[in-house]
């Protein structure tokens, strides 16, 4: 008698590359050569800088999240879209550098800024869209567009111009079927800050081509260079924006996992009754943070000291400038624009330079395995033969590991004296 085989349908996995998960594979690489004599380990490829005893939270915020917890008022479900008093002061705090202010409705509380990620593309999306994103990106925009079939099309930042967005590439690309432009100001992974002037002319960009804005401003106000951080939303009269932002990078907390997605949209474009309620029903199946970190968000928005937001300033641009003349002593390395914010920078690898290492992955495995130093290959974020180096860390670990990256270029070198 046959036998019915019963046929199951494979479920596909995106491949897309994760800075997660090629970190843990140079890990994984160090691990598995380890010796007796081998080095301390310095991470500069995860943008947290937590690791480090110089950047921490304030005070202030690790007593409001202890007081709301020991409360017990906080241990049950909150609104899934946040809770009120937590929606109206992110409101009120994005507000203050807006020309029209955003409501409390507009504002909608979630498990980070990856989670408002997530929603924002899951909310846009239609069988047969696209959306632009910038290259070299923040990589979970592609796998978030994969998990809903959402077609990428990527545009150029500029290195030559301070990584500006490629206008005339974002034209190009966009039809009836683009849903959104990506921007992150910012910048991750280049550290550019967006000029007022540039910032317009996307938003300009985006209204003729009939496209919403997403602005992703995780970073926001982490701004040390000649540009001020501008928000998108000073734009949002010119075309829709949905803003993206969390408490994880300005008060050092990115663990807590509390973010916003934010619509600034004056005039109504996309803000209908059923944009709203889809955003509601999907923020119903997410969920959000933990009520109790959600309740202790005004104070800690409120009551901050500016004090804590500039130390922090100074100590990123402080190690920022330690990265570049670092970087200036190794030649195979060329830093094209210098940081202006955020924490990290991309650097171009010459390989020209180098002998037996073939490209920036390789070029990244070798060096945690020889120096037990890791940096982030361009690849992952969509630039090959680059490398993004977090500065967030101790000035005396940055300069200890930018000196093993110049050792590991003299060795690899094809030069007798060992210079690269």
């Amino acid at each position: 008698m046959e036998t019915e085989k019963k046929q199951t349908r494979e479920i596909e996995t995106p491949t897309n590359i994760t800075i997660k998960g090629i970190l843990g594979l140079i890990m994984e690489n160090i691990e598995a050569s380890e010796g007796g004599d081998s080095k301390k380990v310095i991470s500069l490829g995860m943008g947290d800088p937590t690791a480090y005893s110089c950047f921490h939270s304030p005070a202030l915020a690790q007593q409001a999240v202890s007081d709301t917890l020991s409360s017990y008022k906080f241990n049950g479900y909150s609104p899934t879209v946040g809770l009120p008093q937590t929606r109206k002061a992110i409101a009120d705090y994005l507000s203050r550098d807006l020309p029209e202010k955003v409501s409390a409705d507009d504002v909608y509380v979630t498990a980070g800024c990856t989670q408002a990620i997530e929603t924002a593309l899951s909310i846009l999306a239609y069988p047969g869209a696209n959306i632009l994103l910038p290259r070299p990106g923040f990589p979970i925009y592609a796998l978030c567009a994969a998990f809903r079939h959402l077609e990428v099309r990527y545009y150029d930042l500029l290195p030559e111009k301070g990584w500006e967005v490629d206008l005339n590439a974002v034209e190009s690309l966009a039809d009836q079927n683009t849903i959104a432009v990506v921007i992150i100001n910012p910048g991750n992974p280049c550290g550019n800050v967006y000029s007022y002037q540039h910032l317009k002319e996307i938003a300009e960009t985006a209204n003729k081509l009939k496209l919403i804005v997403i602005a992703d401003e995780v970073y926001g106000h982490l701004a040390f260079g000649t540009n001020p951080f501008v928000p998108m939303g000073v734009f949002g009269s010119i075309a829709p924006v949905l803003t993206l932002g969390s408490l994880s990078k300005r008060w050092l907390v990115p663990g807590w996992r509390l973010g916003w997605l934010v619509i600034n949209d004056p005039n109504g474009t996309i803000k209908t009754p059923k944009f709203v309620e889809r955003i509601k029903k999907y923020c119903d199946i997410c969920g959000g943070p933990a009520t109790f970190i959600q309740a202790a968000v005004p104070r800690i928005i409120q009551q901050t000291e500016e004090v804590f937001f500039k130390k922090t300033i100074n100590m990123l641009k402080g190690t920022s400038d330690i990265c570049c003349e670092k970087i200036k002593e190794i030649p195979c390395l060329t830093c094209t624009h210098k940081p202006q914010g955020s924490m990290a920078v991309m650097v171009k690898l010459n390989l020209s330079l180098l002998r037996d290492i073939s490209d920036d992955i390789d070029f990244c495995f070798k060096l945690a395995k020889e120096e037990s130093v890791i940096i982030l290959p361009g690849l992952a974020v969509g630039l090959k033969n680059w490398l993004r180096i977090t500065f967030a860390a101790e000035p005396s670990s940055l300069e200890e590991a930018l000196g093993r990256v110049k050792s590991f270029c003299q060795r690899h070198s094809y030069q007798e004296n060992g210079h690269c």
